[in-house]
Formats: structure tokens, C-alpha cells, sequence
């Protein structure tokens, strides 16, 4: 029987802590709980999907149940699992009878909760510690939160309860306050670029570097959802280039939403409206155009006004993108700018529910860019 290919982004899930991206002080306070053995019994992983939260719940369920670290305070040291024990190697596998991971989307109701309450008691099945893993926790029911209440203030000794969501603000302050918190930022395109790259050539997948910068980008700071990307393009053909990455994500790649941005700041009406017209000839997705010109004019206005967000943008943008920025910013007029970026977003408004999706935007170029009168 043909075995289906594993997903990428399951393929290289991070194994260790160390693997993390861009979570630098979640992995230093862990790593440091770790080497202490005061790992928490109940903890809140929060922040945008594909950032590493149910991955890091996975790795304290390793660390908590680690057979080398529970023998050997020397490896105890390293705050790591060793991924090498049968118990790591269950939970790596997902066979492990002792992780249990609820979706709260679709087991968001009391009655769930009554029996993760009723199970929690009894002792675990082969290894040290039970890990309750509740994803998408924000979908819980009121009921279900208040049935939670008394579990995560005082679990069984035995037992760690990981809470993740995507909605901070929709999880009741009762809950959150008797938990451990911990906030998942969005990764830096940079970082991605560099795991898409490492992944890319351990995979054999011949990918132009302006793809690759397209696909991170339309990850919007999920590695999850820019690996699953990058897995969808090596399926469609031997070499991939940016044309084919703009077709599969619907957005036009850096050079093409700076050389827009060029001719707009120019003020070269004729030119930006032709530009516009063989974006739209090409099939790309313009309202999602309009989104990415938004924020590439705010990032030349942030900029013109302080010249030191440069170092900000470093983590977000390549070397070649910031000099192009910063060009830009010289140029501009920053009131120009203002009304400009001010009537995109408005137009970017329009464009979601207009039938005659190109109209607002042109309509917004040509007020902007139209020769005034004397």
C-alpha cells in the first residue's frame, strides 16, 4: 500500500525548544523552568496561528515525561528533551496515551470538560505526567469555562493542563488568571525566509529566491501556513518561480508592489494606471494588491518621519527591500503620502464589495495623481 507523503510543515516540527523560531524569551523562561523542574500546571499559549503553540505544548509534554531527564541531572542542564526515550518517542509519534489534545472548536461544550475532569483523576497510563492540550480554548462554552474553573486552580499532581488560542481578549479573566501566560508573536519574514531555505534544499525543491520571499510573506508570520505554501508549489512543478507563486497565493510578489509604489510616487499617472491594468490582465488578486500597497506606503511614511524604524524593518524586510524603501521615503512628499495611503484604504474598503473590483483603486490613483490646475 502507497503511504501518503507527510506535510512539511509536520515534517519539521521543531523537536526541541532550541528548534523554536522567533519565540526567543518563551524558550528562555521554559528552558530555565526546565532546568529548575518548576514546569507550571497550567499554562496559556496565546497569539496568531502557526507560531508554534501546540508545538510548544507538545515539547512540555516531552520535557515533563523525558525518561533521560528524569535520570540524569546533567541532561536535566540542557532544558531539552532528549527525543530519544520511549516516552518522547510515543509523543513524537502521537501515540502517546498520556497527551490528550482537545479541539475546543468542535468539543467546546460542558459535558467535554465534565470528562476531561472525570479522566484527569486517574493516573497516567505509562508515563510520569498527563498533559491535557486544549487548542482553539477561546471556542469554549460559558459553562464549560466555569466546569474548568476548579481543575486548572488545583490539578492533580499528576496532571498539566496547556491552554491555546488565536482570541486572547474572548478568554474569561478567571481563567486566564490562574494560568501561566504566554504571548506567540508573529515571526519575521527574515526567519521564515531562512527556514523555507533550509527546508527547500533538504527537500530538493528548486525555488527562485523572489518565490521564496512571496511565500514567506504570504505566511503573514505563520511558518505553519508559509510551509504549507511552499509544500503546494513542490507539488506543482520541477522548478518554481515567482510567476507561479503569484498564481497559487493570489499576491504579487515585493518587486511588483514597489514598482507600483515607484511610479505612484513619481506621480506618473499614464505609467501607474498601465502597471495596474497588466496586474489585473495577469489575474492577480487586487484587492489583495491594495492591502500590500497600504502597508508598503505606511512603512515609506514611518520612515520619512523616524529614519531609525530602519533596525525595526530588518527583521520584516531584506537588505535590498530597505535600501528601495528608504529611496522612496527621500522622494515622497509626506502629506502627498498621507492622502494617499488615506484614500487606498478607503478604496481597499470598496474593492471587498464592489463588483468592479479595479475601479476603486484606479479612482483613488487618478485623484491622486492628476495634474492639478494652476
Amino acid at each position: 500500500m502507497q503511504l501518503m507523503a507527510l506535510a512539511l510543515y509536520r515534517k519539521y516540527r521543531p523537536q526541541k525548544l532550541g528548534d523554536l523560531l522567533g519565540q526567543e524569551t518563551n524558550v528562555e523562561i521554559l528552558k530555565n523552568a526546565a532546568r529548575q523542574n518548576r514546569i507550571g500546571h497550567a499554562y496559556l499559549f496565546y497569539g496568531p496561528r502557526g507560531t508554534g503553540k501546540t508545538t510548544t505544548a507538545r515539547l512540555i509534554a516531552k520535557l515533563l515525561n523525558c525518561e533521560l531527564r528524569a535520570k540524569d541531572p546533567k541532561f536535566q542542564e540542557q532544558g531539552e528533551p532528549c527525543n530519544e526515550c520511549r516516552s518522547c518517542s510515543e509523543i513524537n509519534a502521537g501515540t502517546s496515551f498520556d497527551v490528550i489534545e482537545i479541539d475546543a472548536a468542535s468539543n467546546r461544550g460542558i459535558d467535554e470538560i465534565r470528562n476531561l475532569k472525570e479522566s484527569i483523576h486517574a493516573s497516567p497510563a505509562g508515563s510520569d505526567f498527563k498533559v491535557y492540550i486544549i487548542d482553539e480554548a477561546h471556542m469554549l462554552t460559558g459553562p464549560a469555562f466555569n466546569a474548568l474553573l476548579k481543575t486548572l486552580e488545583e490539578p492533580p499532581k499528576h496532571a498539566v493542563l496547556i491552554l491555546a488560542t488565536t482570541e486572547y481578549e474572548k478568554m474569561p479573566p478567571t481563567i486566564t488568571s490562574r494560568t501561566q501566560r504566554f504571548l506567540f508573536k508573529k515571526l519575521p519574514k527574515t526567519k521564515i525566509i531562512e527556514k523555507l531555505k533550509a527546508i527547500a534544499k533538504a527537500e530538493k525543491i528548486e525555488i527562485d529566491e523572489a518565490a521564496l520571499e512571496l511565500v514567506a510573506a504570504s505566511g503573514d508570520g505563520s511558518l505553519r501556513d508559509a510551509e504549507s505554501l511552499l509544500d503546494q508549489l513542490a507539488s506543482l512543478k520541477n522548478k518554481v518561480d515567482l510567476k507561479t507563486a503569484e498564481l497559487l497565493t493570489g499576491r504579487v510578489g515585493f518587486r511588483k508592489v514597489s514598482g507600483l509604489a515607484s511610479l505612484i510616487i513619481a506621480r506618473d499617472l499614464k505609467s501607474s494606471l498601465d502597471y495596474l491594468a497588466k496586474l489585473n490582465e495577469e489575474g492577480h488578486n487586487l484587492v489583495q494588491l491594495a492591502k500590500d500597497l497600504i502597508h508598503y506606503s505606511r512603512k515609506i511614511m514611518s520612515l520619512k518621519v523616524n529614519p531609525a524604524l530602519e533596525e525595526v524593518f530588518q527583521s520584516e524586510l531584506t537588505k535590498e527591500e530597505i535600501v528601495q524603501l528608504k529611496k522612496l521615503s527621500e522622494a515622497v512628499d509626506l502629506d502627498r503620502l498621507l492622502r494617499l495611503t488615506k484614500d487606498l484604504i478607503r478604496a481597499y474598503s470598496e474593492m471587498r464589495y464592489s463588483p468592479f473590483q479595479m475601479v476603486p483603486l484606479e479612482i483613488a490613483l487618478i485623484e491622486n495623481l492628476k495634474t492639478e490646475k494652476p
